[in-house]
């Protein structure tokens, strides 16, 4: 061992300086070899004391030993050498004796790495110094550079360290290039004189920086766009900048971009200046045309009302510009806020002298066909009676609802094990789906049966990074984790190469789980205890020929004469049925066909087993049946309870058999281990044709992604429409609560499942309608969430439907304001004038007609709220006979 690396060993980091010093380059590159084995050596132990030790003196040594550029810059930036590096100063003290054109060379390269490489700046404005080489304006540098001067709090404010540095433009013209700075800009200081902002303008004011490069570089940086925090502090610069109105001028089309596409923030802040420019005459009529146009098919209602004020403005004070201001005006017609259509007309109709054009008329004719129909019988009055028959009504409204799911069938397993590998490796990939899923546990069974070497030789390198294969017993034993939980395949994977006792599959097998039951344990314990069983059964000279239960369709049905040819093939090769798997069929095979059951039946008794009697007992009985429901409250949420369903516990195993006992929902609301909602589309191919069943269990888990905020538990709800059964009581309040989600995948979850049922005809629009109404006066859904998910569901084409959905939803909450309980005015839900607006839209769309209990005394109240106009359009498209 050299003197060197003895010395780095022992963290004689001022030995190893002085050893270093002086000693020519071919002698530093033969002690680096040695130096790489140490760092490998420590990478093993990091923590160590000696590790600890002697990090600092290898960072320095191996930035001294190397020659190349690249070399040095990614050793100086190593994550193990970051944790103890070396001081700055010896860095420099080793690296300071190298050509300039090479330590820029250097510096560059480490100015170049992420800003999560965590390069000191330090170091690389020590290097720069050195070098005298151009400083860096990459983001790392530049946000070194921030803190850095943010936290010399000895060197006088921020503005006198800014004044003093000498590489302030470039660098100050580098933070609008730079980005995600706007967290840290705002972190160090924040806000007031001593701020970011503050200096940057008060150097621009003193000449210290150039105006105009600032100036611009706020705008470009504003057009750009980027994250909340970056275009706040850059508009906040740009503010504390006080523009010339030459300024303002200059850059006219940078506003008219930026009112019609940038964020609400920085276009309110463009408009404002436009409105300045536009009420001085500086800005000419097509330039505000132009600007208009960009505006007012914004959604955000505070820009649109701004843009009609300044045109009423314009147009009072130069009635000559009307017969060029009132057809961009009228671009609003087409607005998808009928309120925002309102006040475009009623400017239009304040200016009614300037329509004698035959241009404009002509104009705002063709754009009022957009108007809601209330509104369009208000514009054809206002542009004459000749044009009328121009403002015609709409084709013969067509629901469209998306194509009624088609059942598929399964693919055999694969027949290959190197294919059934790939299956298994793709298998995480798959999202979860019960085809991919049956497919792979029936393909392991088989080819364990058939060659399970060979399988084994095939799935090696796919799980060679299971936990379970990698982990050391003495550390993690696998028959701990598997004992209350197979995590799916893993348990049948483990038990296939052995990692997994006996004993320990056999208990479970016979037990199932032995943690305490939840409302979910009557589903998870049936789908475990199978995997469980073919996991026990792997590892037993007994192996499974295949699987009984494996569905025929993707819904998880199973035909009925497919499963009598399967326990005719057992019967044929004398191989004893797995219990849980049988079960599993039987809860599986198709009923509902009574001529194909009954078929089935007589083939089954004539196997002379006794598996093929009880399938002809159970396919000749009545089913599926669904147990008795009623209804309870807890706290905001209505949840279902179910009776006792006989049926299921006559015959089979135990873990089975919950499934048929009641379901409380006070009393089986215990600690749930069940986190993985992705379960929740097997559970469904559990007990296909059943999904009532399914849907009352995680009926609090969906509540919960509009009661709770939580995210995610929605994700069931378009597999909960798309596969058989009945629709009851559960099914629709889980969709209920889904459109009242505070997540929007979560929303959109419940729209597809709201539009599958409705395409299957399964949906009972007055029975989900009524949920709504009272899940939002119990506080459980929320009038704006709902709306936001009604309006998507109508914009697919679905009017009519949801339209019934809210002819029952909306009394309940209108009876509220009609008549409070208090006998006060009550103050009305935020977001009912928005689920007025969809109701009145699918109304216009579809031409419903009739009446809405309560609708009329809150379309009688006073004033022009959003709910009073809304309730309005609402009353009176109910009313309106016919179209003019």
């Amino acid at each position: 061992m050299s003197s060197l690396v003895e010395a780095v060993r022992a963290g004689r980091t001022a030995e190893v300086v002085s050893l270093l010093d002086g000693m020519p380059d071919p002698e530093r590159r033969v002690h680096f070899p040695e130096l790489k084995q140490l760092r490998v050596e420590l990478r093993k132990a990091p923590w160590e004391n000696r590790s600890r030790r002697a990090y600092p003196a290898l960072h320095a040594a191996g930035a001294a030993c190397q020659t190349g550029a690249a070399a040095v810059a990614t050793w100086l930036a190593g994550a193990d050498l970051r944790w103890s590096p070396a001081p700055t100063s010896v860095l420099l003290d080793v690296l300071g004796d190298r050509e300039p054109a090479w330590l820029a060379d250097v510096t560059h390269r480490l100015a170049a790495r992420p800003v999560s490489s965590d390069v000191p700046y330090a170091l690389m404005a020590g290097l720069v110094r050195l070098s005298g080489c151009a400083v860096p304006t990459t983001d790392a540098y530049v946000q070194g550079w921030m803190r850095h001067i943010a936290t010399q709090f000895r060197s006088g404010t921020l503005v006198d360290r800014l004044r003093k540095d000498r590489h302030l433009p470039e660098l100050v013209a580098a933070l609008f290039e730079a980005g995600d700075l706007g967290t840290l800009w705002e972190w160090h200081y924040g806000k007031g004189p001593y701020s970011w902002t503050t200096a940057l303008a008060q150097l621009t004011q003193e000449g210290v920086l150039e105006r105009g490069a600032m100036v611009g570089a706020c705008v470009a940086r504003l057009l750009r766009g980027g994250s909340p925090a970056d275009l706040r502090v850059f508009l906040s610069l740009l503010v504390s900048l006080e523009l010339t109105r030459d300024e303002q001028k200059e850059h006219t089309a940078d506003w008219l971009a930026l009112t019609a596409g940038a964020p609400s923030t920085v276009a309110s802040h463009a408009q404002s200046v436009l409105a300045s420019l536009a009420l001085d005459g500086e800005m000419t009529v097509r330039r505000l045309v132009e600007m208009s146009e960009g505006v007012l098919f914004r959604p955000e209602k505070k820009l649109v009302r701004a843009q009609f004020v300044l045109l009423g403005k314009v147009l009072r004070r130069d009635p000559g510009a009307a017969p060029e201001l009132l057809p961009a005006v009228a671009q609003a017609f087409g607005h998808e806020d009928s309120d925002v259509q309102e006040r475009a007309l009623k400017l239009v109709e304040r200016h009614e002298a300037a329509l004698d054009g035959v241009d404009v008329r002509a104009e705002l004719t063709q754009a009022a066909v957009q108007l809601v129909p209330g509104l369009r019988d208000r514009a054809a009055r206002l542009l004459g009676a000749e044009t009328v028959g121009d403002l015609a009504e709409a084709e013969p409204y067509e629901e469209l609802l998306p194509p009624v799911p088609v059942p598929a069938r399964l693919a055999p397993a694969p027949e290959s094990a190197a294919e059934l590998a790939e299956e298994v490796g793709a298998l995480p990939a798959s999202g979860g789906e019960v085809t991919a899923f049956e497919r792979t546990l029936d393909g392991l069974v088989r080819h364990a049966h058939r060659d399970r070497a060979a399988l084994v030789e095939a799935l090696e390198p796919v799980l060679a990074r299971r936990w379970w294969i990698e982990a050391e017993p003495q550390h993690f034993k696998a028959d701990d984790f598997f004992r209350d939980d197979p995590f799916g395949l893993e348990v049948v994977l483990a038990a296939l190469f052995g990692r997994v006792r006996i004993g320990t599959l056999q208990a479970a097998a016979r037990q199932g789980s032995t943690e305490r039951g939840c409302v979910h344990s009557g589903l998870s314990r049936a789908f475990d205890a199978r995997l469980w069983e073919v996991a026990y059964r792997l590892r037993t000279e007994e192996r499974l020929p295949f699987l009984l239960a494996t569905p025929t369709w993707d819904t998880g049905l199973l035909e009925p004469d497919e499963l009598v040819a399967r326990l005719d093939t057992y019967r044929r090769l004398d191989a004893r049925p797995g219990a849980a798997d049988f079960a599993q069929a039987l809860l599986r095979v198709r009923r509902d066909d009574r001529p194909a059951a009954s078929t089935a039946a007589q083939m089954a008794a004539a196997l002379g087993t006794a598996e093929g009697d009880r399938l002809a007992r159970w396919l000749t009985a009545q089913g599926p049946l669904l147990p008795a429901q009623r209804r309870r409250t807890a706290g905001a949420r209505i949840l279902v309870e179910l009776a006792e369903l006989p049926e299921l516990q006559d015959g089979f195993p135990a873990e089975f058999q919950r499934l048929g006992r009641p379901l409380s929902v006070y009393t089986d609301n215990w600690y749930c281990s069940q986190w993985d909602r992705d379960q929740h589309r097997y559970w469904l191919a559990v007990v296909p044709g059943r999904r009532e069943l399914v849907a009352a269990r995680v009926l609090r888990d969906v509540s919960a992604v509009a009661v709770d905020d939580t995210r995610g538990g929605a994700a069931v709800l378009p597999f909960l429409a798309e596969v058989e059964g009945e629709a009851g009581d559960a099914v629709h309040l889980c969709v209920a609560y889904g459109l009242g989600a505070r997540h929007p995948q979560d929303r959109l979850s419940a729209v597809d499942a709201l539009l599958v049922l409705a395409a299957r005809g399964q949906l009972d629009a007055g029975r989900i309608g009524a949920d709504l109404g009272e899940l939002m006066r119990r506080g459980a859904v929320k009038p704006s969430r709902l709306a936001e998910s009604i309006r998507t569901a109508s914009a697919t084409g679905a009017y009519s439907t949801v339209w019934e959905v809210l002819r029952e939803a909306l009394p309940l909450l209108l009876a509220d304001l009609a008549s409070p309980a208090s006998g006060a005015a009550a103050t009305p839900a935020r977001g009912l004038g928005d689920l007025l607006a969809v109701a009145a839209e699918c109304v216009e769309q579809t031409g419903a007609r009739g009446d809405v209990a309560h609708l009329a005394q809150v379309a009688g109240r006073g004033g022009s709220s959003r709910l009073v106009t809304q309730a309005r359009r609402l009353r009176a498209s109910l009313a309106r006979e016919s179209a003019v």
